[in-house]
């Protein structure tokens, strides 16, 4: 049997950020501007300095290969990186499947997930800046917990708007957040504008991604001492997440592995799948690789498979600059399903533009079936996924039962990009067979999208 775990040493963690735009030109991909939301015009650097560091602004637009990791930012890193890359031997014994099934785990990282990839280099650059408070928005807690770990780790306050159903399903995520130091707020809150606009329209509103950065953004934006953080989304955001493709890449090479014919990860605004992916897409577009990108979204919150490719803010309350991207209108707001850091109403421009054009493919798939994938997995593999990669698990295991249908040993490589030890009140729902799938009205579809900005 060939190697089961495949680690590196600290040596060969990356020493730079892939930044995919460099290589976009060549497959004929443009990224569109990003809009102010007043005037709807080309925004620049200074527009986005009351919110973000220059040095975050300048990664945003930069259109480099690549971008040199500080030493502090990888000093910290290496508490947890590199992280290691599995071969699922027992999980293929276990589906009687000839596929070859890897997967890469982010869930030896302090907060569990692959999201202090960002949330140190953000701080780090907000430190240099002379920054004194953070504000921000978390869905399931992953990113909330990731910059709560990274500000204490800088010496910056932290406070996180978390989405209120998470905040009342996850109170231990929570717990975690407050350890690091962080003040943590159920969102639609009172403390905002766009907070109590919200409640006053709904008293009972369980939030959104949308609105808690509503709220972030116009607390960082009302106070000079205060930046605002963003956990996906961005460009430079991707980018930092990218230390995990390029790990990935070679620790393929090391265990000898076929090149990977299909490469799978959940999205909910794209950080993790693009951090795995990217390095790997950018061999398709200009070094004549054939692998297959499968983005897996839930059927709750199809933003690539059922939203529209336009502008769109970033909010509900239209504070955030207009990005081209997958949408279903910053009016949505998602059903209180369980993988709350998939719920948000957008996708990622970067992951946008490749979806529509043709590099990767979308899928949409329901609770329940995720659940079922995450527990076979567990039960060959042993890790608990949170229900954001079960996502992937399943389509994980869905091609790997179409090899056995066919015979072909392919190489399927997904990301497990955070464990499920604060989702277990997920589970017991699953187990006492409370879990509800959620399809996405289609008529709500449109009433969110009828409200999108008008932009020529």
């Amino acid at each position: 049997m060939s190697q089961t775990k495949i680690v590196l040493s600290e040596r060969d963690l990356p020493t730079h950020w892939y930044n995919i735009n460099a290589d976009l030109p060549a497959a004929g991909i443009a990224l569109p501007p990003v809009l102010h939301p007043g005037t709807l015009q080309p925004i620049g650097p200074a527009d986005l300095a009351p919110l973000f560091p220059m040095a975050l602004i300048l990664q945003e637009v930069s259109t480099e290969r690549y971008i040199e990791i500080p030493d502090e930012v990888r000093d910290i890193y290496k508490l947890w990186r590199p992280t290691p890359l599995y071969r699922a031997h027992r999980w293929e014994k276990a589906l009687d499947t000839p596929a070859k099934i890897y997967y890469k785990y982010e869930g030896v990282s302090p907060s569990g997930s692959h999201k202090p990839n960002t949330a140190v280099p953000q701080a780090y650059y907000n430190k240099q800046e002379g920054v004194k408070r953070i504000t921000t928005e978390t869905g399931a807690g992953q990113w909330g917990s990731a910059l709560a770990f990274a500000c204490q780790t800088f010496g910056i306050e932290c406070k996180v708007y978390m989405v209120k159903i998470s905040y009342q399903q996850k109170p231990y995520r929570r717990s975690l957040m407050q350890s690091w130091g962080a003040t943590v707020v159920a969102s639609p809150s009172t403390e905002t504008n766009a907070g109590r606009a919200i409640l006053a329209q709904d008293p009972d509103s369980t939030g959104s991604l949308g609105i808690a950065i509503s709220e972030a953004v116009e607390e960082a934006a009302t106070r000079d001492d205060t930046k605002y953080s963003l956990g996906s989304v961005l460009n430079h955001v991707l980018m930092h997440q990218t230390v995990v493709g390029q790990e990935v890449m070679k620790q393929l090479e090391l265990a000898g592995a076929d090149w990977p014919d299909i490469m799978i990860g959940c999205i909910g605004g794209g950080s993790n799948f693009a951090g795995f992916a990217f390095p790997f897409i950018r061999e398709n577009l200009v070094g004549g690789k054939k692998t297959r990108f499968i983005a897996v979204e839930p059927t709750a919150a199809p933003s690539v498979t059922r939203g529209v490719y336009t502008y769109d803010y970033g909010d509900t309350a239209k504070m955030t600059p207009l990005v081209k991207m997958h949408t279903l209108g910053h009016d949505f707001i998602p059903a209180p399903i369980h993988a709350g850091g998939l719920r948000y109403h957008g996708m990622a421009p970067l992951v946008s533009a490749l979806a529509e054009a043709g590099v990767i493919e979308a899928r949409a798939v329901p609770q329940r079936a995720i659940f079922d994938a995450a527990v076979s997995f567990t039960r060959a593999e042993g890790i608990l996924p949170a229900p954001e990669p079960s996502h992937a698990i399943l389509v994980a295991m869905q091609e790997a039962l179409a090899c056995r249908e066919s015979g072909e040993s392919k190489t399927i490589v997904f990301n497990l990009c955070g464990h499920g030890h604060f989702d277990l009140a997920a589970y017991d729902a699953y187990f006492s067979g409370k879990l509800e799938d959620y399809e996405y009205p289609e008529e709500l579809v449109k009433h969110s999208l009828a409200n999108l900005p008008k932009v020529e």
